[in-house]
């Protein structure tokens, strides 16, 4: 088990903590990262236009009803259609008074569109469309936060195991000063010996203090995607600790990635866009229907009924009938807009080439870091043992009086570093490991073969 070492270990006692696979961080983060949530309901926007763009297939019904009180006086004469000056019914009287009258009216009109040569279908489909990719970006979402999750994971365990080796570093040297103090004490060595012995010591105190730091920053960016306070962090990956079975690169497939079944979504929708201008040129026809009942209280001898005449509904109509609209002056302006949806499609296409060809450039140097990790890691323990061995001579040389501080104090500095890079050599396979299958576009092998 990785073990947690930082500063203020008497308040980290005071939190419990729950020790955190790297399996189970990424599950935390995918519940409780706001980003996710953003996209999922992005997502239900999209199904919702889904069921927007099918309610075109029904008849559209209006109804109305009004009552007013109104003068009758009517002219000759056409107006422009506009929705200012009110249209009054019936024969022009040939007189202009401010007497008024009530008037009332019913009425329903319900309309449908039989067929429309596709455009219907088109909207649905780019609707449909729109909600796929919304699907594609919640889920490249979800990848991006479960990449980030998983490396910053290795990132706090990379700290943790540097804590761990610059505390190793701290304890020799704390030997190596005691070892210092009583010869120089029994008057065996200069007290120069002494400084010396201490100063290293400071200096790997400064270097886990450093490292500590690194940790709590580490700590807090994993915080950042599982939630919850960062003190409680604590790592359990014991597999971490050792080198993968499994050193290869698995072959490329750059087209399942999340990154670049999105954008293909995208191209996918700008082609769907496309498909409802192809189908925007064609005639409208409705068929119609409308009933309708109106009352007056005006006659068309210019007399006025009294009282509350007007206000009952004596007069019915009804109508049926088809109508035909066509566009015909729109052609200009929608073959722009073809044109300029037709440099949308290209500029999606090559974006998604773009995508393609990045996530390939990116699995190519994943696999290089990956080769190169795996030779460091296989010399890092010849380091290790060159260096043990080399401290543990200075160290017998120093203390038979052959050697002197500067050479034990070189050799255990040595050693500190050889032990970091060994433990950061293991994780840095992992890491090329994780980046491998960051550029895939599927991290779940990964955990997989972390947590067995």
């Amino acid at each position: 088990m990785l073990t947690v070492n930082s500063i203020g270990e008497a308040q980290q006692q005071q939190v419990p903590s729950t020790p955190m696979s790297i399996a189970q961080a990424v599950e935390s983060a995918l519940r409780n990262y706001p980003a996710i949530s953003v996209s999922q309901e992005q997502v239900n926007a999209a199904a919702a236009g889904i069921d927007l763009a099918r309610t075109s297939y029904l008849p559209r019904v209006d109804s109305l009803a009004q009552v007013n009180r109104a003068t009758r006086n009517n002219v000759f004469g056409l107006l422009f259609p506009q929705g200012v000056i009110p249209s009054i019914s019936g024969p022009v009287l040939g007189t202009n008074n401010s007497a008024s009258v009530w008037g009332s009216a019913v009425g329903g009109l319900a309309t449908w569109e039989p067929f429309d040569f596709g455009l219907r279908r088109a909207s649905v489909a780019a609707a449909t469309a729109s909600k796929t990719r919304s699907e594609a970006t919640l889920k490249r979402t979800q990848f991006d936060v479960a990449s980030a999750a998983a490396d910053a994971y290795l990132t706090l365990a990379a700290a943790q195991e540097t804590v761990r080796a610059a505390q190793a570093g701290v304890d020799r040297a704390e030997v190596l000063v005691r070892s210092v103090r009583a010869l120089v004490d029994a008057q065996l060595r200069p007290g120069a010996e002494l400084s010396r012995a201490e100063a290293e010591l400071a200096a790997a105190q400064t270097q886990v203090a450093r490292a500590q730091q690194a940790t709590e920053v580490a700590r807090a960016v994993l915080a950042q995607f599982v939630g919850g306070d960062p003190r409680q962090i604590s790592l359990v990956a014991p597999k971490l600790l050792q080198l993968p079975l499994d050193q290869t690169a698995p072959p490329l497939n750059a087209t399942v990635n999340p990154v670049a079944l999105e954008q293909n979504a995208a191209v996918e929708q700008a082609k769907a866009q496309l498909d409802i201008l192809d189908k925007s040129y064609f005639p409208r026809f409705f068929a119609q229907g409308a009933a309708y009942a109106r009352g007056t209280g005006a006659r068309v001898d210019g007399t006025r009924l009294g009282g509350a005449s007007g206000l009952a509904l004596d007069v019915q109509n009804y109508a049926l009938g088809f109508s035909v609209t066509f566009p015909i002056f729109d052609l200009p302006s929608i073959r722009a807009k073809q044109a300029g949806q037709s440099a949308t499609i290209r500029a999606e296409t090559a974006r998604y080439q773009q995508v393609t060809t990045d996530l390939t450039a990116r699995w190519n140097e994943a696999a290089a870091i990956l080769d190169g990790s795996r030779k460091i890691a296989a010399d890092t323990p010849v380091q290790v043992s060159a260096a043990n061995a080399a401290t543990q001579q200075a160290t017998a040389r120093y203390q038979s009086g052959l050697g002197n501080i500067v050479e034990v104090a070189d050799a255990q500095r040595l050693l500190t570093q050889a032990e970091i890079d060994d433990a950061l050599a293991r994780l840095g396979v992992w890491r090329a490991k994780l980046g491998i299958a960051i550029a895939a576009g599927d991290i779940q092998p990964f955990l997989t073969e972390v947590e067995r």
